[in-house]
């Protein structure tokens, strides 16, 4: 029997931080409080909660040296609010599905030995994951969990697309591109249909997702036939911290020349490049654009970050073979006015043409009148997509 009013808790846990958020399915699904642990393994860490009624914002300073007692923070919190019997279900994140996993499904411990044995394709994200389901599984044995892969919106790459140029023999260990943000993909797919109608949907489409991670994904009657990141989401664009595509010969060259391992240098192109490694100062969009005038570094960083979108760009329109629609989303790609124009630049030829005051103003269509191609504002929202996508693996809604 189908609960009323059922609710569900999206959980979406990082190297460093565990979001979360509820929503109540009834007549639409509707969001009634989100939060996050934030800082996991600092002294200063933090969970903090933001809700429709007053009484549920706060923010207080928890004991979290590691993601175990984190999500042990968080469970407690769970419990506070009426516990198992405040929930009907629960959805997580799960970054990399490998080649096993295309659709969301209901966790089970089969699974969970899956993801295991997959944990060397991405040991920044999947260790972290698997423990989160199992804590909640041991806290609340009879809550139903579903994973959403993130490379699920990407599994039928079309060949050509997902073949990695290495010895064949690592296809059949599961090496391949994967690419990444397809929950942020299948939301932004979604709203274009609503905003834009099925049409447009259906027709050459380049989603721009640019924000702490950044990924351009080319979509073509409603499906992804490319994407910027690749085996791991360290390839593509520059990010905050990460590299995006480098020379591979620099693993070679560093490890002559500076000793470092593979395990160092695993840590340099995740964790100390892009934004950070090129302006030596943030990795944060919003301070490289306040300091570039008077920061060489800075103006570096923006630069380089804009052009290697729109190199993107242009590469993915040769592979639809031209180009309707463009969605900015993503916290750079939704609120960074200049660096979308900087983007766009130059790609008149492609029949993209930017109206300056809607760009301005963050609006939801921020091409001119004159564009061939529409080139459109759209907010994501992973844990919405997460929330639906759970009503409908268990029949919720």
């Amino acid at each position: 029997m189908k609960p009323a009013n059922p609710r569900i808790l999206t959980i979406n846990g990082g190297s460093s931080s565990i979001k979360f958020a509820v929503f109540e399915a009834g007549e639409s699904l509707r969001r009634i409080l989100e939060g996050a642990i934030e800082r996991i393994g600092l002294p200063e860490a933090t969970l903090r909660v933001k809700g429709l009624n007053q009484a549920d914002n706060f923010s207080r300073l928890v004991t979290a040296p590691d993601h175990t007692a984190a999500v042990g923070a968080l469970m407690d919190w769970i419990e506070d609010r009426g516990g198992r019997d405040a929930l009907t279900a629960v959805g997580h994140r799960v970054v990399q599905g490998g080649p096993k996993y295309s659709e969301p499904q209901r966790i089970t411990a089969e699974m969970v030995e899956e993801l295991r044995r997959l944990s060397p394709f991405d040991p920044d994200h999947l260790p972290e994951e698997i423990l989160l389901t199992e804590a909640f599984h041991r806290r609340f044995p009879n809550l139903p969990q579903v994973a959403c892969f993130d490379t699920a919106f990407h599994h039928d790459l079309p060949r050509v697309a997902r073949l990695l140029p290495i010895p064949r023999r690592y296809e059949a260990q599961g090496v391949r591109r994967y690419g990444f943000h397809g929950l942020s993909y299948a939301f932004l797919m979604g709203e274009l249909a609503r905003l834009a109608g099925t049409e447009a949907a259906q027709g050459r489409v380049i989603l721009a997702h640019l924000g702490n991670g950044a990924s351009l994904a080319a979509v073509a009657d409603g499906k992804s036939v490319d994407t910027s990141m690749s085996f791991t989401p360290a390839a593509g664009v520059p990010m905050s911290t990460r590299s995006g595509d480098l020379d591979p010969g620099l693993v070679w060259y560093l490890a002559r020349t500076e000793g470092l391992d593979a395990k160092q240098f695993n840590e340099m192109v995740n964790f100390q490049s892009g934004l950070l490694g090129v302006s030596e100062t943030s990795s944060d969009m919003r301070d490289l654009l306040g300091r570039e005038t008077g920061d060489a570094r800075a103006a570096e960083a923006v630069a380089l970050f804009c052009y290697q979108v729109k190199k993107w760009i242009g590469a993915f329109a040769a592979v639809l073979g031209g180009l309707d629609t463009l969605v900015f989303a993503g916290g750079i790609g939704e609120n960074a006015p200049v660096v979308r124009t900087r983007i766009c630049d130059g790609l008149g030829f492609l029949g993209i043409e930017l109206e300056e005051k809607p760009n301005a103003a963050n609006a939801g269509v921020i091409s001119a009148a004159a564009s061939r191609v529409a080139v459109r504002v759209i907010r994501t929202d992973e844990e919405c997509m997460i929330a639906k996508t759970v009503c409908r693996v268990l029949a919720l809604g």
